[in-house]
């Protein structure tokens, strides 16, 4: 059904947009890695064609993931390629800055941070934020900033570089509150202070819980005690209602119980 999706709109813009050609079924690419049991055996759409496709498409991620699920060829296409354009598409200059070390790759691979772009983690009950169930859903757009970063490095670490968003509201959650997710990613994390002060305090991986990005395990700076005053601040939230985790790949997930809007936030806000 999927390959069946993905031949109806190679074909419209084939067809109808790019190139008059009526089909285009090119031999196996020397990356293939179909499965003995993949229906694309007899050949697929060269990866020129492909990028041509999902350019047009403006990168859609749900049509990225789709096409993932085809098959183990596309689903290397998307990790390798796709997902690489989508995220330099949706954050240009945050992509320009986390590579600008020379790497051509990002720690914990494209699709993973294209998910953590667009996508808020939420929390099961039982899981990384104990008894907050709030489900993970997509969302259209989110700002990324380096200097809001700053707010949750300590001293020793302020040369790192830490890209964190907007925390996503959920508000009304009953004894909880108003709830803040937020999300962000180290550049060169193998490199990073923070990384090099988690190792020597020894601190301690999540038993259980991995990276809703890409699966790595975890550390908890909460326990690590690596949580400085400023990153309530930055996220207008009560002091000691700040956790986050940062996993082996320099993914960030985190959450906050925020402070309520004064009454002049509230009319500025009517405004």
């Amino acid at each position: 059904m999927l390959l069946l999706e993905l031949k109806c709109i190679v074909h419209y813009f084939l067809c109808g947009n790019f190139f008059q050609v009526k089909e285009m079924i090119l031999t196996k690419q020397y990356r293939c890695v179909h499965s003995s049991s993949c229906q694309c055996t007899k050949g697929h759409l060269s990866e020129d064609v492909i990028f041509l496709v999902f350019n047009n498409l403006n990168w859609n991620p749900k049509l990225i993931a789709t096409l993932s699920c085809v098959c183990k060829w596309f689903d290397d296409l998307a990790k390798r390629v796709l997902w690489k354009e989508f995220c330099r598409t949706r954050a240009p200059k945050m992509m320009i800055d986390l590579q600008s070390s020379g790497t051509h790759s990002i720690d914990g691979n494209w699709s993973a941070l294209g998910k953590l772009l667009i996508h808020c983690s939420g929390c099961k009950r039982g899981g990384l934020f104990n008894n907050v169930h709030i489900p993970g859903h997509f969302v259209y757009r989110t700002r990324f900033s380096k200097t809001s970063g700053k707010s949750f490095l300590l001293p020793q670490c302020v040369n790192d570089v830490l890209y964190v968003s907007d925390p996503c509201e959920h508000l009304d959650q009953g004894e909880e509150g108003d709830i803040g997710f937020f999300r962000g990613v180290f550049k060169s994390f193998a490199t990073t202070n923070i990384r090099r002060m988690l190792i020597n305090k020894g601190a301690r991986l999540h038993s259980t819980e991995v990276c809703p990005y890409c699966k790595a395990r975890l550390w908890s700076m909460l326990q690590a005690n690596m949580i400085p005053q400023t990153a309530s601040c930055r996220l207008g939230s009560y002091e000691e209602c700040v956790d986050y985790y940062v996993c082996l790949n320099g993914h960030m997930v985190g959450i906050c119980t925020l402070l309520p809007l004064s009454d002049s936030e509230e009319v500025s806000e009517k405004e």
